[in-house]
């Protein structure tokens, strides 16, 4: 689990971490956050709850509940990822549970612009090279590897793997146009001017 200092904010151009597999295609964003928890007036609780009934019917141990998975930080999924209603509170926890990439086969639309919102890249890979991938996590289970942005790669001490971002989304994650509120804060000299020439905000009488 994280705290909310670690984050991401401005330009994000590295994101290095142990990977934790979740197999199974279309998993939706009712398995990643059920919607009973839906009703919380913040996100900060979130992570606490990821995958909850999954974690509790599982026949064996969820990824999330492993021992060698703590303080993981890079998801890797199958197909379909985040299908399902659109709902932000899914990236949300399993922001705030710790995780700051995903890489997968492919995600639901609305749920990678979700993620692209609060600076979660998701990253494309082929069937083909998550199998290795997949393989290597298994036999070396506490190296961190590193998703570069940039080069669009995904490296390990042994290997590297092609990934793919969207070139907008890549752009904006290498930016910092991602983070809306970073964006707002830079601008407080425009946003006071443009105060000053709204009359309700100015002793307007009428």
């Amino acid at each position: 689990m994280s705290n909310s200092s670690d984050f991401p904010s401005g330009p994000i151009k590295k994101i290095k971490g142990k990977c934790i597999y979740l197999p199974g295609n279309d998993i939706d964003t009712d398995r990643i956050i059920p919607a009973r928890f839906l009703k919380c007036v913040s996100f900060e609780a979130l992570g606490n709850q990821v995958f909850a009934d999954d974690r509790i019917d599982s026949n064996q141990l969820h990824p999330f509940d492993r021992d060698e998975n703590k303080n993981g930080s890079i998801l890797i999924v199958d197909k379909n990822f985040g299908c399902g209603s659109s709902r932000e509170h899914a990236p949300q926890a399993l922001m705030r549970w710790g995780i700051r990439a995903i890489v997968g086969q492919s995600f639901a639309e609305i749920f990678y612009s979700n993620c692209l919102s609060i600076g979660i890249p998701c990253a494309l890979i082929s069937e083909f090279d998550i199998k290795l991938l997949i393989q290597e996590i298994n036999n070396f289970k506490q190296d961190q590897l590193t998703l570069d942005i940039n080069s669009q790669k995904l490296i390990s001490r042994k290997n590297s793997w092609s990934i793919n971002i969207e070139k907008a989304a890549s752009n904006m994650l290498l930016t910092g146009g991602w983070d809306a509120t970073s964006i707002l804060i830079s601008q407080k000299e425009k946003i006071n001017l443009t105060m000053q020439k709204i009359p309700y905000l100015n002793s307007f009488k009428i």
